[in-house]
């Protein structure tokens, strides 16, 4: 199977494409950043780029994001570019071409405040009907483009799986005060004791 995966220079991206490519797939990386693992160069708001991209494609995973710790540094307008036009390039883009199926990295960021225990419990339960309440521009652009995962599926017929996942990328954690008081690698040790997700899972649970 030809299989395109965005984001194929990140950290998500990169695993997708050692797995899939261990796995016998012919794997197509598109990313803004050259690596070992992207053989497009380019970005996904670049509609001929993603044209050009999705030609003879078979599926898609749709790792590409500008993500949390990127609030700080982005503006409200580049996520939307990134995050939501990126995604709905993708999606009409592999209706034109035939892809057959779309698997779109999402966060469990998108249920936002809704994370928060209601007053005097110890912890939200959370599932699937639970109504997201974005935080912030992150979680409101991919929210927006899991409705664009749906939209296009209702309108076209594109299979499309939308994975909620877990924070899992390298980067420095984005709350100030818990980088002034603990080390990063203690923060992504007590992460993975309740939040955080091992990226070989979190690549098995893609494919």
């Amino acid at each position: 199977m030809r299989i395109l995966v965005t984001g194929s220079s990140g950290h998500l991206g990169e695993a997708l494409c050692r797995v899939l490519g261990a796995e016998g797939h012919d794997v197509l990386g598109l990313d803004v950043l050259a690596s070992p693992y992207t053989g497009v160069v380019g970005s996904i708001v670049d509609r001929s780029c993603v044209r050009r991209s999705v030609e003879g494609v078979d599926a898609i995973v749709h790792a590409a994001t500008l993500h949390k710790p990127h609030v700080g540094t982005h503006s409200r307008r580049q996520f939307v570019e990134a995050n939501v036009t990126g995604t709905l390039n993708l999606l009409e883009e592999a209706v034109a071409a035939g892809v057959g199926r779309f698997v779109f990295t999402s966060t469990t960021s998108a249920f936002g405040r809704a994370l928060v225990p209601p007053p005097g419990a110890p912890a939200a339960w959370i599932t699937e009907d639970v109504e997201s309440v974005p935080r912030n521009v992150y979680g409101v652009t991919k929210t927006a483009a899991e409705d664009l995962c749906e939209l296009v599926h209702r309108d076209h017929g594109l299979p499309c799986l939308i994975l909620r996942t877990s924070r899992f990328f390298p980067e420095a954690d984005d709350r100030d005060e818990l980088r002034a008081a603990y080390s990063d690698a203690n923060l992504k040790v007590n992460e993975l004791l309740y939040r955080r997700v091992d990226i070989e899972d979190l690549s098995l649970i893609h494919i």
